[in-house]
C-alpha cells in the first residue's frame, strides 16, 4: 500500500540564500519546490488504481540583457544551483540576441519573507492511505445499494503536498507549505436501455475535516446516486433565450473559464476580448468580481496560497467593481509593461515549469437576495445547478453542460429536468444581472485548470439571476 507521506524536509531557503550570494549580478530568482502525491480509487467493489510519487527541484530564472533566461536542477545542493544560475544567464544571453521587446524594470512591490503554512499539513501528512481505502470501498457499496437503476459506482481519494522556498535577489525569502485533498464519486443508472450519470466532487486547500465540512462522503455518494435515477425519468427544458438561475457551481465556471482567462494579463496582450477596457461597464452593477490568494466568505478554496512563485505576497484582486472593469491579473513582468503593481498570479505546476500568470480563487462576491425570493421573483424561466463541463475562448464565448434544470412559472419551481447546455457572451450575460444572492459557496476545487500548465484554482459565488441561451427541446 502507499504509506505515510515524508515530513517536511529543513527550510531550505538558507541554501538558497547561499548560492544566490555565490552568483551575484542581476536579477535572480530561486524556486525550490517539492511536491508529492497520492491518489486512490475504487470501482465495482475493487481498488482500480492507486498511485504516489514525489518530484522536487530548484528552478532558476535571470533577468539578464532584458530577457529572462531558466534553467532547473534536481539536487538541492549549492553548488548544482550556482551552476543552474550560470545556465540560465547564458540562456537569457544567447536568447536576447533575437529579442525586439525587452522586460522593463520590475515596479516596486514589497516581497514575502517567512514561513508560511496552510492548515491541515501535518495532520493529513500523518494519514495512512488506507484510512481512506476503508471510506471509499464503504462509500461505493452505499452508492450502488442506493436503488436497483445504479448499475455502476466508482469513488476516488487524491492529495498533493506542496513545499517552496523562494529566494529573490530583490529581497523575497518564503518557505511555504500546503495540502490539497479532493474526492469524487460517480454513479451510473440504466433504465430500458438509457444511461444515465450523477457525480459529486469537492476538493480544498486544508486538511480531511475540511474536505468533508459541508457534506460526508456518504451523504455525496447518496447526492450523486439520486441524481443519476432522477434523471432517467427527467424531460427536456424547452430551448432558446431565457432568464436562468445559476447556482454557485455555474457562476463559478462562468467566473472562471469565461471571464478569469480573459483578464489574464498575457490573454489580454495576446488580443481577449478583455483588452483596452479598464474603467468601461463590462457587467450589472450588482456584479463585484474578485481573484484572491485568501480563502474569501469560507475556508477551504482549492487555490488557497499565500506566496506566489515570484515571491509576491497574494492579495484579494478586484476585476470588476460594481459592473465597471477596474484590473487585469499580473505576474512581475506583466505589471512593469503595464505600470501597474504585480498581483501575485505567478504559479508554476513544477520546479522545472516557469511560472504563467494564473488564477487562483475567483468568484462573483454575495450581494442581498434570497433563494426563495430569487425564484418567486422569476415569472418564466429555470433553475440550473450542477456544473457538468464546459469551454471558453478569448472573446468570452461561453457554452457549459449542466446536470440538473428546474422550470420556474409565476415564481414556483417544477419538477426536475434533464440538464442542458448554455452559452453566451460572458460580459453581455453579465450586463443581464438583477439578482445576486446572498449565500456563498465554493464549488470548483476538484480537478485542475489547464494552460499548457496544470494548476489548482477554485471558483464559486453566490446564486444569480441572469440571461442565457438555452440549449433544449421545443415543448
Amino acid at each position: 500500500m502507499l504509506g505515510i507521506m515524508n515530513r517536511a524536509a529543513p527550510d531550505p531557503t538558507d541554501l538558497l540564500q547561499d548560492a544566490l550570494n555565490a552568483a551575484p549580478g542581476g536579477f535572480v530568482e530561486l524556486r525550490w519546490h517539492k511536491k508529492q502525491t497520492r491518489g486512490i480509487s475504487v470501482e465495482k467493489g475493487r481498488v482500480d488504481n492507486a498511485t504516489a510519487s514525489e518530484h522536487s527541484g530548484v528552478g532558476v530564472r535571470v533577468l539578464e540583457q532584458g530577457t529572462f533566461g531558466f534553467a532547473s536542477t534536481d539536487r538541492l545542493e549549492k553548488g548544482a544551483v550556482v551552476r543552474a544560475i550560470g545556465e540560465a544567464r547564458a540562456a537569457a544571453r544567447a536568447s536576447s540576441r533575437a529579442r525586439r521587446e525587452r522586460v522593463p524594470d520590475f515596479p516596486a512591490v514589497t516581497l514575502a519573507r517567512g514561513r508560511f503554512d496552510a492548515p491541515g499539513v501535518d495532520a493529513t501528512l500523518a494519514r495512512p492511505i488506507e484510512s481512506a481505502l476503508e471510506m471509499l470501498l464503504e462509500v461505493e457499496r452505499g452508492a450502488r445499494a442506493g436503488s436497483s437503476r445504479v448499475t455502476s459506482a466508482s469513488t476516488a481519494y487524491a492529495e498533493i503536498y506542496e513545499e517552496k522556498g523562494i529566494v529573490t535577489s530583490d529581497g523575497a525569502k518564503v518557505w511555504t507549505r500546503a495540502i490539497r485533498p479532493e474526492f469524487r464519486v460517480i454513479a451510473i443508472a440504466a433504465k430500458a436501455g438509457e444511461m444515465q450519470r450523477g457525480a459529486e466532487a469537492v476538493g480544498v486547500t486544508g486538511g480531511w475535516e475540511c474536505l468533508f465540512e459541508s457534506k460526508s462522503p456518504a451523504q455525496l455518494a447518496e447526492k450523486a446516486a439520486k441524481q443519476a435515477v432522477y434523471l432517467l425519468d427527467a424531460g427536456y427544458p424547452e430551448g432558446g433565450r431565457t432568464q436562468v438561475l445559476l447556482s454557485p457551481a455555474l457562476v463559478g465556471l462562468l467566473t472562471h473559464e469565461a471571464v478569469g482567462h480573459t483578464v489574464e494579463a498575457d490573454f489580454v496582450a495576446s488580443g481577449s476580448c478583455a483588452a483596452g477596457r479598464l474603467g468601461t461597464r463590462v457587467a450589472s452593477d450588482l456584479v463585484t468580481l474578485c481573484d484572491s490568494g485568501a480563502s474569501e466568505y469560507h475556508d477551504g478554496a482549492g487555490g488557497t496560497l499565500a506566496v506566489d512563485d515570484e515571491g509576491v505576497a497574494t492579495q484579494r484582486t478586484t476585476v470588476i467593481e460594481n459592473g465597471f472593469l477596474r484590473s487585469y491579473l499580473h505576474d512581475r513582468e506583466s505589471a512593469a509593461r503595464s505600470g501597474v503593481a504585480p498581483t501575485g498570479n505567478a504559479r508554476a505546476w513544477e520546479y522545472d515549469d516557469e511560472p504563467l500568470i494564473r488564477m487562483r480563487n475567483t468568484y462573483i462576491a454575495p450581494g442581498t437576495s434570497k433563494l426563495d425570493e430569487m425564484i418567486a421573483g422569476t415569472d418564466d424561466g429555470y433553475l440550473l445547478d450542477g456544473a457538468s463541463n464546459g469551454q471558453a475562448d478569448a472573446n468570452g464565448e461561453f457554452m457549459f453542460g449542466t446536470r440538473e434544470a428546474y422550470r420556474i412559472v409565476r415564481g414556483k419551481k417544477g419538477p426536475l429536468l434533464r440538464g442542458v447546455n448554455i452559452s453566451g457572451s460572458a460580459f453581455d450575460v453579465l450586463q443581464t444581472v438583477d439578482a445576486v444572492g446572498s449565500e456563498f459557496r465554493w464549488d470548483l476545487g476538484s480537478g485542475h485548470c489547464g494552460k499548457g500548465q496544470p494548476a489548482k484554482v477554485d471558483a464559486g459565488g453566490p446564486w444569480l439571476r441572469c440571461e442565457v441561451v438555452l440549449g433544449g427541446r421545443k415543448a
